[in-house]
């Protein structure tokens, strides 16, 4: 629930762009042997196409052939589900033998506003990313494609077009009758209507400058929202709690992991791995399958057709009747209201740790053996604590957290730095008075685990030592016990 796995490093190509006007020819310009700037793709109220536009002289959709996308399911689209494209570029002319394209999707009705995200699938391919407001306005001033795995645009430069890179020109030159290029396109994650493609495609001579004869072609293809298949997703009567093996509450916290059981909840079953992460940013969907409390979305860590586990995210609103939806390509569920507190702690002590009929709470030594009775559990090494010495336990619901510098670590992030809680935590063993951790905060290295490093104080020996705990001064509701001998 709570490891990162390595994450792949972003890789960026860096294209100086240049046109080169040759003195005696006014406006014979050097062809884009990488894609265009931005808005050449044919979009309405954009900047039309390469011709006469200070790069290419030539046709329009008047020399015999075409570019076309083909669509792996058609002419439909699933919310949230990548779809692997192919742009075709096709002219039979013997002299076309250079093939370049530019490609962007929009709304239905609003050609300003972009439809999903591309990501290149290899070296041949890159995107631009535009202003919505002027696309003459571009990410880096249009210096910069991103290889090979292109991520959305950010939110000032949100239109996004996909179009050949300079190796993709490379690879592509001199091939006749056409030449193919491949990438993802993932749609927006809800039902947006319909979408429409903006494709242009250029079939020109081999070398440069391109001066009279680039052969340009476009089009549009619309797709529209496939029907919802399946039973929508729905949450059983009683079906939310915090983390069973942390307590196990009927009422959640901010940052707390909560266990959402129902049916129809996912039609795929997983956990998130290090491809799901966004840098530290741990995923709000898997597999197109996202949790909501109080509307913020929360951060998926399992999928399952009965199970989903998800943290609740730090900016949720306390309150008795908040709203818990689960939803998937078939839809999305009722409402479940669940209580939200500031604060509800639960320290990690599963139901393996029950011994006899005492549920012990998970606790570690530094080699990572753990304190219960000795040969307690097969396979686990155990042995009892001895007073003075530093055992960790874990938890979640602690409430929030501040770093030697004074900042919050918010739910949904790998934890990168010592920390600290803003609420006083204390633990106490049998009848011993309680004692402050040496450290309480969440765990490096984790998303939404919290640690406590605790130095055993000097109580009788007992492998069922009542545990208990106070945070902000009000008691733990867990019934708990360690082991601890001199």
């Amino acid at each position: 629930m709570f490891i990162k796995y390595s994450m792949e490093r972003k890789r960026k190509l860096f294209v100086a762009k240049t046109a080169v006007v040759l003195g005696a020819i006014p406006f014979v310009i050097w062809a884009h042997e990488y894609g265009p700037d931005a808005g050449y793709c044919g979009v309405p109220g954009e900047l039309g196409t390469c011709l006469g536009s200070l790069c290419h002289v030539g046709t329009l959709n008047g020399s015999g052939g075409s570019v076309k996308i083909a669509f792996p399911n058609g002419n439909t689209y699933t919310p949230g589900t990548a779809q692997h494209l192919t742009v075709t570029i096709s002219d039979a002319a013997p002299t076309q033998r250079a093939w370049g394209f530019q490609l962007t999707a929009r709304l239905a009705g609003k050609s300003n506003s972009m439809a999903g995200s591309f990501t290149s699938t290899d070296q041949l391919t890159g995107v631009q990313c535009a202003s919505a407001t002027n696309v003459e306005d571009e990410l880096n001033g249009g210096n910069q494609i991103n290889l090979p795995q292109s991520q959305a645009c950010p939110s000032n430069h949100p239109l996004a077009y996909i179009e050949h890179s300079l190796l993709g020109y490379q690879t592509t030159l001199g091939q006749g009758g056409s030449a193919s290029y491949q990438f993802d396109w993932t749609p927006p994650a809800s039902n947006v209507g319909n979408v429409i493609f903006y494709v242009a495609g250029n079939a020109g001579p081999p070398g440069a400058p391109v001066a009279t004869n680039a052969h340009v072609y476009t089009a549009t293809f619309t797709l529209t929202p496939a029907a919802a298949t399946g039973n929508p997703p729905a949450i059983s009567a009683g079906g939310v709690v915090s983390a069973g093996a942390f307590g196990g509450f009927s009422s959640v916290a901010p940052g707390s992991w909560m266990e959402i059981y129902g049916a129809n909840l996912s039609a795929t079953s997983r956990q998130w791995a290090g491809s799901d992460f966004n840098g530290v940013d741990a995923p709000t969907s898997l597999d197109n399958v996202k949790v909501t409390i109080g509307g913020q979305a929360a951060f998926v860590d399992f999928i399952g057709s009965g199970q989903v586990n998800a943290q609740a995210p730090s900016n949720v609103a306390p309150g008795t009747a908040v709203p818990l939806t689960v939803t998937n390509p078939s839809g999305t569920s009722a409402a479940y209201n669940i209580t939200v507190n500031a604060l509800e702690p639960g320290l990690l002590a599963p139901p393996a740790f029950n011994i006899g009929g005492k549920q012990y709470a998970v606790a570690q030594f530094t080699d990572g053996s753990f304190v219960l009775p000795p040969n307690s559990i097969a396979g686990l090494t155990t042995r009892q604590a001895k007073p003075g010495e530093t055992i960790t336990f874990y938890g979640i619901g602690f409430g929030p957290v501040i770093t030697s510098s004074n900042v919050n670590i918010p739910a949904g992030q790998i934890v990168q730095a010592s920390n600290q809680l803003t609420n006083p935590m204390k633990v106490q063993f049998g009848n011993a008075a309680p004692v402050s951790p040496d450290y309480a905060g969440l765990a490096p290295g984790l998303v939404g685990l919290y640690q406590f490093n605790v130095k055993v104080p000097s109580v009788p020996n007992s492998d069922l030592v009542p545990l208990a705990f106070t945070l902000n001064g009000a008691a733990g509701t867990q019934t708990l016990f360690t082991a601890v001998h001199q």
